[in-house]
């Protein structure tokens, strides 16, 4: 029978297994030398003086572990199977595909961008030379945004599959196991790229077809039904169910299907700035350490409060991180945050954002559901026409932003086209600065050291999520107008991060299997 046991271990013990196993026997009376034991979850409490909060599991030596069936053995050779389309090739794109595998349906994905490993020449364009290529870039291709824009696997939603699914799957494709029984798990952006190709290797084994370079340049729709896609260059492809999995910067998709007639939503979003700290200032202020325990991860936060009403609260916090720049498009700049496997950069970076308000979108109501997007657009070009021209992002002192002082100099930071000085305080739209400012004034309160000389702004972070949502009815998942038309993940407004994404892709296609 499976014993199980909470323990707390102190971080100079989290890798010693003989001694987790020792203390998980004394716990539950039994002898070390015949039991066998292993870890199911482990996370990091910080609280006080830190310490690993860990759930163990243990055996008799009499018995075995029952393991987890393979994922990969329910896959299906589909090569002439019916064939269900997919617009995009991130995680809800990739997941959906591997879904109509288990289902016997053939998937046929469309991706705008390159192979990940191609995708990488362009990445460099961007970061050493600030060229943008709107089809390849840190949003776009395969792998989608969260890529090469670090790779975290945390999600709140757990009523559209098991996530535990997700995470194997992940594994059964390259990823560290470490996922499965950590809290908030990561691979990171040098590991991602390989577990991607992978999963590309493995739909095409079983006969399914991923295309890249296939930006999608329009949709057929016949008496309310999808009957086709057509490809730049000129291809069309023939099918009566179609999947957007595009992704939250698409916007030339959202433009198309708005040309089309096909409804959509304004949804809400977020938008403000991304702040840098040194990640022994942020270990300091969470472990009470400088230096940090090497057992001990690169210290995290995640901080939210409601100013009038509105929410303001961090993002994306990247421990031992870089900032990026994310632009899909040349004359803008957007800026996300990553982090590499290891988390060992000597920076720390979050976006913070708040919500918009409908004041800001008055000036854009001419635009229907589209005025969230435009609204984006205008901050990130406006933005950029301040610059040289280049990828280089406005930058601020977080003193200085919040006293509304413009700064004289900037400190060091992981950004690598570079920064320039600018009252930022000046340029953003001054209730979402007001409402910026309290709350990180009252953050500070929170993270003593949070505000301090050695804290950098820098501007914009603008694609936290879509402003759009494709709407599809509850029941069958499509267009409520539109038959075979399935909206699915981040870009259709449904998700918020590849495991959302990939639960949401997996979901889609078990609707579909059962609507035909």
């Amino acid at each position: 029978m499976v014993k199980q046991v909470d323990l707390a271990i102190e971080p100079a013990f989290i890798a010693d297994d003989e001694e987790i196993k020792r203390r998980a026997c004394q716990h539950l009376a039994c002898d070390p030398a015949h039991t066998s034991v292993r870890i199911v979850h482990r996370s990091v409490d910080a609280r006080k003086t830190p310490v690993y909060r860990v759930r163990v599991q243990v055996i008799s030596d009499e018995e075995d572990w029952e393991e987890e069936p393979l994922l990969s053995a329910r896959y299906q050779e589909v090569s002439h199977a019916a064939q269900v389309v997919i617009v995009g090739a991130g995680p809800a794109g990739y997941f959906a595909a591997l879904e109509c595998l288990v289902h016997g349906r053939k998937p046929i994905i469309l991706e705008r961008g390159k192979d990940v490993q191609t995708r990488r020449r362009d990445l460099r364009q961007i970061q050493q030379q600030g060229l943008v290529n709107p089809d390849s870039n840190y949003c776009f291709g395969e792998g989608g945004a969260g890529t090469y824009s670090d790779g975290k696997l945390y999600t709140r939603s757990k009523k559209r599959g098991r996530i535990r699914d997700v995470l194997q799957t992940l594994v059964e494709h390259g990823a560290d196991p470490n996922i499965l029984i950590d809290a908030h798990p990561h691979i990171g952006s040098n590991k991602l790229p390989r577990i991607i190709a992978n999963i590309r290797a493995t739909i095409e084994h079983y006969g399914g077809e991923v295309k890249f370079k296939s930006r999608v340049t329009g949709i057929d729709i016949l008496d309310h039904k999808v009957t086709g896609v057509q490809v730049e260059g000129g291809e069309q492809l023939r099918c009566s169910e179609l999947i957007l999995a595009t992704g939250h910067s698409a916007r030339d998709v959202f433009q198309l299907l708005s040309d089309l007639g096909i409804r959509l939503e304004a949804k809400p979003f977020a938008l403000g700035v991304r702040i840098e700290h040194p990640q022994s200032l942020i270990d300091e202020i969470q472990y009470n350490q400088r230096p940090r325990d090497p057992n001990l991860p690169a210290a995290a936060y995640r901080l939210s409060t409601e100013v009038d009403g509105r929410g303001v609260f961090s993002f994306c916090m990247c421990p031992g991180g870089l900032i990026v720049p994310t632009a899909t498009a040349p004359g803008e700049i957007v800026t996300n945050g990553m982090s590499l496997s290891r988390r060992d950069s000597p920076f720390a970076n979050a976006g913070f954002v708040v919500s918009v308000g409908h004041e800001n979108l008055m000036p854009y109501h001419r635009f229907g559901a589209l005025q969230g997007l435009e609204f984006q657009k205008q901050i990130e070009q406006s933005l950029w026409t301040m610059g040289d021209g280049s990828q280089k992002a406005p930058a601020q002192r977080l003193v200085d932003f919040l006293a509304m002082k413009e700064s004289s100099d900037l400190p060091g930071s992981s950004y690598i086209p570079g920064l320039f000085t600018l009252p930022l305080h000046l340029v953003l739209p001054q209730d979402l600065y007001a409402c910026l400012t309290v709350g990180l004034k009252e953050f500070g309160r929170r993270m003593r050291g949070f505000i301090s000389a050695e804290s950098l702004v820098v501007a914009p972070e603008s694609r936290t999520s879509s402003p759009i949502r494709i709407p599809r009815d509850p029941k069958t998942l499509m267009h409520p107008e539109v038959k075979g038309l399935y909206p699915c993940g981040e870009g259709a407004g449904y998700a918020g991060g590849i495991m959302s994404a990939a639960l949401d892709g997996q979901m889609i296609v078990r609707q579909l299997n059962v609507n035909v």
